[in-house]
C-alpha cells in the first residue's frame, strides 16, 4: 500500500467511526513524514508478533484486543460509540496501533487509568493512552492472593508462574502507588518517579510516532556522560560487586544477575527442581532438565514449564520478571526496581547462602 493510500485509509476510518479526522490537526505537508515514522515504529509494525499472534484464529480475543489491535483500542476508548473502558467483541488481526488510536476526541479526553492492582491514577494527560497498554496484566497483589496461607518453602501444586506481561513501563514509573511489583511486608517502596517538569511524561521523552527517546535533553543536564546508561543520581554499591562506578543501569543489571543466581540456587536446593529462564518464551521459567544452568530449545517448551513453585520462589521470580520486562526501568524508576530486586534477594538469603554485606538498599 502506498503512503498516500494509507493516509486515505486512516482518514476514511476516522470518518467512518464518526470521529474528527485523526490527522486534521497536522499540516498536510507533515503527514507523509509522520506516517513513515509511525510505520518504522513498534506500534506500526505489521509483521510484529504483537499484531500477528492471533492470525491463525482470525481475530484478537477480547482480553487482548485493547492493546493488540487498533479497532480493539478504539472499542476500549468507546470512540466507536460503545461503552468506554471495556472491549465488547474480538478485534481485527493485522491492525497495529495507528493514528486513529490516539488522535480521537475520546483519546484526547482520557486522563485517568486503572491498574491491575485496582488503583486508579488520574491527571495523566497525554500519557494516559500510553498507560493503558504499558501497565502489565498482573500486580504484586495477585502474588499475595496466590500464596496466602501456604507454607513459604513448600512446593505447592496450587501455584503457577504469574507473568506481569511485557512493556510495563507505566507500572514501574508509578512504583508503590500502583504496586506493580511484589512488596515484601515491612518494607517501604518508592512511589511515582517524578522527573523534571520538561521530562515527566511519556511523550516528553519518547517521540509519540517513533517511540524513540530524545536523548539530547537528558545529556544536556546530566553532563559528563555520553549514554543514558551512564547516568547515576543514586550513589552506592547496590549490587554488592565492590564498585559504584558507572551508571545506575549497571547496578540494576548486576543485582538482577545476582537474583537470578539465587533463584536457581534456591530452586535446586529447597524446591529440589532446577530452574532456568528463557527470555521471550512463555511462560519464561522452565525445568532445567540437565541441570546445566541453561535453558536450551528442547527445554523451552510449554510442557516443560516450571511447576515446583514455593511461595518464596514465586515472589522472587515475579519481581525478577518485572525488572526484565521494563528494560528502561533504570530511567522510569530506578529506585523502585532496585528495591524490588534487593528485597527479593534478601528474602531468598533466608534459605540459601548469599553474601549480602555489601549490597545496599536505596
Amino acid at each position: 500500500m502506498s503512503l498516500s493510500s494509507l493516509l486515505r485509509v486512516v482518514c476514511a476510518l476516522a470518518v467512518g467511526l464518526g470521529m474528527a479526522s485523526p490527522v486534521a490537526s497536522q499540516h498536510e505537508a507533515d503527514l507523509p513524514k509522520l506516517v513513515e515514522r509511525w510505520l518504522a515504529s513498534p506500534h506500526g509494525d505489521y509483521s510484529s508478533l504483537s499484531f500477528t499472534y492471533w492470525n491463525k484464529d482470525g481475530a484478537v480475543p477480547v482480553a487482548c484486543a485493547a492493546c493488540h489491535s487498533q479497532p480493539g483500542f478504539i472499542d476500549w476508548l468507546g470512540a466507536d460509540g460503545s461503552a468506554p473502558g471495556v472491549v465488547d467483541h474480538p478485534a481485527a488481526i493485522n491492525a497495529p496501533i495507528g493514528c486513529a488510536s490516539c488522535h480521537t476526541a475520546a483519546a484526547h479526553a482520557l486522563d485517568r487509568v486503572g491498574f491491575p492492582s485496582g488503583e486508579t491514577v488520574a491527571g495523566l494527560g497525554p500519557s494516559a493512552v500510553c498507560t493503558v497498554c504499558h501497565q502489565g496484566r498482573q500486580a504484586g497483589d495477585n502474588v499475595i492472593t496466590a500464596t496466602q496461607g501456604l507454607d513459604e518453602d513448600a512446593v505447592s501444586s496450587q501455584l503457577g508462574f504469574l507473568n506481569v506481561h511485557y512493556g510495563v513501563a507505566a507500572a514501574v514509573m508509578h512504583g508503590a502507588d500502583v504496586r506493580g511489583g511484589f512488596h515484601y511486608p515491612g518494607k517501604s517502596y518508592a512511589g511515582r518517579f517524578a522527573h523534571v517538569p520538561s521530562a515527566n511524561s511519556c511523550v516528553a521523552c519518547h517521540d509519540p510516532h517513533t517511540t524513540q527517546v530524545a536523548t539530547d535533553g537528558c545529556l544536556s543536564c546530566h553532563r559528563g556522560v555520553t549514554s543514558l546508561r551512564d547516568i547515576r543520581t543514586r550513589h552506592g554499591d547496590f549490587d554488592g560487586d565492590g564498585s559504584a562506578a558507572g551508571g545506575v543501569h549497571s547496578e540494576i543489571l548486576g543485582l538482577h544477575a545476582r537474583l537470578y543466581a539465587a533463584i536457581q540456587s534456591y530452586a535446586a536446593t529447597v524446591a529440589r527442581a532446577p530452574i532456568g529462564y528463557a527470555n521471550g518464551t512463555f511462560p519464561y521459567f522452565f525445568n532445567d532438565t540437565n541441570a546445566d544452568g541453561q535453558i536450551g530449545p528442547d527445554e523451552a517448551i510449554f510442557p516443560n514449564r516450571y511447576q515446583s513453585w514455593t511461595p518464596r520462589l514465586l515472589k522472587a521470580a515475579y519481581n525478577y520478571q518485572v525488572a526484565m520486562k521494563d528494560p528502561g526501568g533504570y530511567v522510569h524508576n530506578p529506585t523502585y526496581i532496585l528495591q524490588l530486586l534487593h528485597d527479593s534477594l534478601e528474602n531468598l538469603s533466608e534459605q540459601v547462602t548469599l553474601d549480602m554485606r555489601r549490597v545496599r538498599r536505596p
